[in-house]
């Protein structure tokens, strides 16, 4: 369209030259020629040209609206094994299992020498019992680390070996003496301040119902008539398993099972000493 627009002027002015009379130099008239018009008609559609090259990246538009939150996707493998943490606290001693089977019997041994051994397997029976006792007075005295608590009748002594309520009462008795018995306010805030020296929470005390469920009395069957130092509460037989007493740092009592291992404090007569 553009190259008709420009071939017009071109074919009216020469036809307008054609037309006009021809003049000399000297302002006389030629003779007039017959006067042809030329028309120029623009010639075929070319052909499409070759494509241009790609011309630069336009400026970033602007920013569209947020899609819309796609379906989660598939989980992914499961990580590596992470370090090992702290190694925690150690846990409370557990309770002594049942004992194992008997071992199978053992060959016979060679037949010993005779000879009058009678007086002499007395003897060493007798020093073997004897080294018994005085090996397990030496543990009595290592475990008894905290010393020795007076009062003006009695003689308390922490024992620092775990043991069940039965156990540390056997324990006591077997060196003339019980469990301790804190029978009134002066006796109880002796033990109350021994237990607490010694950095201790809790021991057992000889105070149990193991006879009659609720009425607590002494390990030396006497009954508790004129004092107590029960916490608020307390007793309350919990799980319907707790026949034991045990004194806290407070000096307050609470009833406990009589299964788990606990230090106790052992208590001796002065005119038994």
């Amino acid at each position: 369209m553009t190259g008709e627009k420009l071939l017009l002027p071109v074919i009216l002015m020469s036809v307008v030259m054609s037309l006009l009379p021809m003049q000399t130099s000297y302002g006389q008239h030629l003779p007039e020629e017959s006067c042809t018009v030329q028309i120029l008609v623009p010639g075929l559609k070319g052909e499409p040209g070759e494509k241009g090259q790609k011309g630069a990246p336009g400026r970033p538009g602007r920013v569209g609206p947020p899609g819309e939150i796609g379906p989660p996707g598939v989980k992914g493998h499961k990580g590596i094994m992470g370090r090992y943490g702290k190694v925690g606290p150690s846990g409370m001693k557990g309770f002594k299992g049942d004992p194992g089977d008997p071992g199978p019997r053992g060959p016979d041994g060679e037949p010993g020498v005779p000879c009058e051994c009678a007086p002499m397997r007395r003897m060493i029976g007798e020093m073997d019992i004897l080294v018994a006792q005085l090996s397990s007075e030496l543990k009595f005295i290592k475990t008894a680390v905290a010393g020795i608590k007076e009062t003006d009748s009695k003689v308390y002594l922490l024992v620092k070996e775990a043991k069940r309520y039965t156990e540390a009462e056997g324990y006591c008795q077997t060196r003339g003496g019980h469990l301790v018995m804190p029978k009134d306010e002066g006796a109880n805030a002796a033990i109350a301040g021994y237990i607490t020296d010694a950095g201790l929470s809790r021991v057992y005390i000889g105070i149990h119902d193991l006879e009659r469920e609720g009425v607590f009395t002494y390990v030396d069957h006497s009954p508790m008539t004129t004092f107590s130092k029960w916490r608020k509460g307390e007793p309350n037989n919990a799980y319907d398993d707790e026949d034991c007493a045990e004194m806290v740092t407070s000096g307050e009592w609470t009833d406990v099972a009589c299964h788990p291992t606990m230090y106790f404090v052992c208590e001796f007569d002065k005119d038994n000493i």
